[in-house]
């Protein structure tokens, strides 16, 4: 690979990162071809990319984006997962890791915040923004559901009571007229 073609690829590494909100740091060692490809794929479909390349150029690339104090990590055969949404590239990273221990997450960044290894798979062990949507929505559906109920609940228990009432007042209007009679 001559200079050019080198500049270039930190050119792209460098505006790719700087537009990702979030890039998680691994290890690859001992990943044949087939996994690598099956490990793009399964990224991929989670919404993140998983890039290989040279640790200097790398280290280059992110000279003047948030993930600048990542470089510290980038020793030994190192492979990057980014992605616009802040969570699924740790989500992605972790899945695989945890489905092919081959991989090894290192660390990562969610913009300026560097995250250890735990902390990676902290934020993917978080739900998704539709996850989290969902229960917001259902939050805020519960109170009217509850509010419904509570509202009916007086007229119900208003009719209970006052069929308690007729049920006692009929048997001791029957109770008491037989008494009478006797």
């Amino acid at each position: 690979m001559n200079r050019t073609e080198k500049q270039a690829i930190v050119a792209d590494l460098n505006a790719t990162l700087a537009a990702a909100a979030s890039v998680v740091v691994t290890h690859y060692r001992g990943i044949d071809v087939a996994e690598m490809g099956e490990l793009r794929r399964e990224m991929r479909q989670a919404g993140a990319r998983f890039r290989v390349t040279k640790n200097r150029l790398l280290k280059r690339a992110v000279e003047g984006t948030p993930y600048s104090r990542l470089d510290g990590l980038f020793q030994g055969p190192t492979a990057i997962a980014y992605s616009g949404d802040p969570m699924a590239a740790a989500k992605a990273a972790v899945a695989c890791a945890r489905k092919n221990g081959k991989l090894v997450v290192l660390g990562g960044a969610m913009g300026d915040t560097v995250l250890d290894e735990a902390g990676v798979k902290a934020v993917a062990a978080l739900p998704s923004l539709d996850e989290l949507r969902a229960r917001f929505i259902a939050l805020l559906d519960t109170p009217a559901t509850r509010l419904a109920a509570v509202l009916q609940a007086p007229g119900g228990q208003l009719a209970r009571v006052l069929a308690a009432w007729a049920e006692a007042d009929g048997g001791d209007a029957q109770a008491g007229t037989g008494a009478a009679e006797t």
